[in-house]
Formats: structure tokens, C-alpha cells, sequence
């Protein structure tokens, strides 16, 4: 298939209504780390609610930066002779600050093309003499979370000095709590900006991952786009209190129309009055700024971003990405300052619906875009792309819009 034509819903009782149950995906994140965690443990623990997104499933890395990243931690402290590779994007995004830390703990690791970047060989590990890595913390915290996780079976633990900002911190303190439920004895000074995790191996146990708030945040922009002012979605399997850094999504969307009301299933999500303008660090959640860029777009709601440095590294480059596609739609995203300082701004009211977007191999693009068949046609290219983090995106968008998969000669007439 090579495109997913939506179109908004509608209802013989109500035009446009939205009542939906959501079973959401489990966290992606949250597997990747307790399945590297588990194989620590000679693969003894029980886990449940994994994901089975293709990043969580798969022996070739192809496209999953997490997966890139933390393997090649695990295969190196686990002294296993590897080769680590993935698709021409995946090797185009840099690896050397963790190739660096390894090597200092003790990984013989050489380049089998550009220094800095996959693919990589791994050549076993003889453990050196320090236990003390400097890295740098405003560039990828994925880093950082592949070197605590194998810290506890190294013979002398591990002290990590962040140098700089520390970006998608959530995702770092997500990874220290998951290693401390299977009995890691860490301690973070973020003063200090020093982490040190103690010499003790991991304790099997049962643990159970929670649903995706990454993954939920396309149906918050669901929840604002919908005209129904009765719409209401209920999302299963969250918590109020979460891991997961992307959970900012709650406080970002009340202020785009959307209220959430929690129970012990998960949490309701119904409309209220949205802000006129908005403005955001996601600094901690920059996976959320596709979704909340493209749904104040279409709300004409003027929303100005700051943190999203590290999305140009992602999948595509995502600034640019949401550069070319906004425009599709009658928005436009600039960069107001040099400093990284963005803003996305309503252009017109006369673009060509249904609008064609690109997802550039790129999950979050294709889920961010699609809420905005709420409002009007859009076509997604590639939809296949989903499956990297959410399979079943597009049977649960069925619930809520018309989904038709066409070919490309289709699109064209």
C-alpha cells in the first residue's frame, strides 16, 4: 500500500461525532529498556504488556535509533562479536560519543566505514581500569540510558559526569527507575550533574510496562481537532503518575482544548476551551512536537517552540520535515531566532485539500498528521511506517475517521 486516504468521520445520528475506547500500544520506550534489562539477567524475568512495535521485535536494528543505541551497549558489555548496522538513514546518525564511552570502559569497537557513524564491528570487551565516563548530555540521552543500563554488571559500576544541558531528562530518570525495580543501587545528583551506579547484578523480576503516552498524543490532537464538542475518547492503560516524559502531553493539551480526567483504567479525555497561543520547551519530550506543531496549526492557534534541537538527528530531519508538510496544510513553521527558537504560524485557508504528505520513513510524522482528517481529506504516504512504534494506529484511527488504503495511481486521479 502506498498511501492512507482519511477522511472525517461521520454519523447518521450526529455529523461528526467522536466517542472512541482506545486500547493504546504499550510504551516502546519502556519495553526497549526492560528487555535490554531482562537479557542482563540471562533473560529470567517475566515481563508483561510488551510492545510489539517493530523496534521491540527485531534482530536488525534497520531504522530504530533506541534499538542501534542500546544494543550496541549490550553486545559490547556482554563481550559478543557483532556487526551493528541498519538502513542508509540509520547510518548516517552519529553513534561516536557512545562508541567513545565504551571504548574507554573497555569495548574493542572499530568503524567499518566513517568514523563516528554505524556500521560498526564489536570485537568483545576487556573491562579497564575506570569506571568514570564523561558524556555529553544536550545530544542524545539514549546514550546516556545505554551506558547506566549495562553499569551494574561492570566489575567496578559506573560514574557518568554529563557535561552541558541535559536534554529529555524524563527518559533518563524513566531509564534509572526501571533499573532500580530490578534492584540497580544508583544515585543521580542532577546538581552535579553525576550519576553512579553501584557494581550489583540485576535482580530477575516481574515487571509490567504501561501503555504509550508517545502514542496517546495522537489522539489528545484527535480529542482538539474533533468539531464534536461532545467528543470524548477514553485511553487505556495510563497512569497519572508515569515514566514516560512524553506524559507532558496532559498539561500541553489542556491548554490546545483538551481535559483529562483519569480513573483506574486510564484517562477520559473531553473538550474545553483552548488557549489563543502557546508556548513550549520540549527539551524533555521532543517527540511530542510533530504532534502539537501540526494540531495548533489547524487550530490556528500560534504555538512557538523551543528544544527541538535533537529532531533533526531522529528518523528524517524533522524540523525540516514538519517545514515542507505544514505548508501543505496553509501553516508554516520558522525559525524566529538563531538560537533555535521556533514558531508555527496559520498562512491561509486556501491550500489544496486533500493535502499529500510525505513521511519520509518516519513514524511520527505519519501519526501527526492524521488527526487532521478531523478537519478536512488528507492523504498520508507510506502509512506502513507506523509500525515501528504503533501497528494498530490505523485500525483504531478507523474508529474515529473513514481509513482507505489506495495506490499511488489512485492518488493521482
Amino acid at each position: 500500500m502506498n498511501a492512507a486516504r482519511l477522511t472525517p468521520p461521520a454519523s447518521l445520528t450526529s455529523p461528526g461525532l467522536v466517542q472512541a475506547t482506545i486500547p493504546l500500544a504499550s510504551s516502546k520506550s519502556e519495553s526497549n529498556r526492560a528487555l535490554i534489562i531482562d537479557a542482563l539477567t540471562g533473560f529470567q524475568s517475566d515481563l508483561h504488556n510488551l510492545s510489539t512495535a517493530r523496534d521491540d521485535n527485531t534482530a536488525d536494528v534497520l531504522d530504530a535509533g533506541t534499538t542501534m543505541r542500546f544494543l550496541t551497549a549490550y553486545f559490547a558489555a556482554t563481550g559478543q562479536s557483532k556487526t551493528m548496522t541498519g538502513t542508509p538513514r540509520m547510518c548516517e546518525r552519529p553513534i561516536g560519543i557512545l562508541v567513545d564511552a565504551l571504548r574507554t570502559l573497555g569495548a574493542d569497537i572499530t568503524y567499518l566505514n566513517k568514523d563516528g557513524y554505524p556500521p560498526l564491528q564489536l570485537n568483545g570487551f576487556k573491562p579497564s581500569d575506570t569506571n568514570r565516563v564523561q558524556i555529553r548530555g544536550d545530544v542524545s540521552s539514549q546514550y546516556i540510558s545505554a551506558l547506566l543500563m549495562i553499569a551494574p554488571t561492570l566489575p567496578n559500576g559506573l560514574t557518568l559526569e554529563l557535561t552541558g544541558a541535559i536534554g529529555s531528562r524524563p527518559y533518563i530518570e524513566m531509564t534509572l527507575e526501571q533499573m532500580i525495580c530490578f534492584g540497580a543501587d544508583v544515585q543521580a545528583d542532577w546538581d552535579s550533574k553525576t550519576i553512579t551506579v553501584a557494581p550489583r547484578p540485576y535482580t530477575p523480576t516481574n515487571y509490567t510496562i504501561e501503555s504509550d503516552w508517545s502514542g496517546a498524543s495522537y489522539w489528545y490532537s484527535v480529542a482538539a481537532l474533533a468539531l464534536d464538542e461532545t467528543a470524548e475518547i477514553f485511553l487505556l492503560g495510563l497512569k497519572p503518575k508515569s515514566l514516560q516524559g512524553d506524559s507532558a502531553i496532559v498539561s500541553i493539551m489542556r491548554l490546545l482544548g483538551v481535559e483529562s480526567t483519569f480513573t483506574e483504567q486510564g484517562v477520559r479525555l473531553t473538550k474545553r476551551p483552548a488557549a489563543e497561543s502557546l508556548a513550549w520547551d520540549f527539551t524533555d519530550c521532543p517527540d511530542l512536537a510533530q504532534t502539537v506543531a501540526v494540531c495548533a496549526a489547524v487550530k490556528g492557534i500560534t504555538l512557538r517552540l523551543t528544544g527541538i534541537e535533537s529532531l533533526k538527528i531522529k528518523e528524517t530531519d524533522r524540523v525540516a520535515a514538519l517545514q515542507a508538510e505544514l505548508q501543505k496544510i496553509g501553516a508554516e513553521l520558522v525559525e524566529i531566532e538563531t538560537n533555535h527558537r521556533y514558531e508555527v504560524r496559520r498562512m491561509d485557508q486556501t491550500h489544496t485539500v486533500p493535502a499529500i504528505i510525505k513521511t519520509y520513513d518516519d513514524h511520527r510524522m505519519a501519526m501527526a498528521f492524521a488527526p487532521v482528517a478531523m478537519r478536512e481529506e488528507i492523504i498520508i504516504e507510506e502509512p506502513g511506517v507506523v509500525a515501528k512504534s504503533y501497528p494498530s494506529f490505523w485500525d483504531d484511527m478507523a474508529r474515529v475517521a473513514t481509513v482507505e488504503f489506495v495506490s499511488a495511481g489512485q492518488i493521482a486521479n
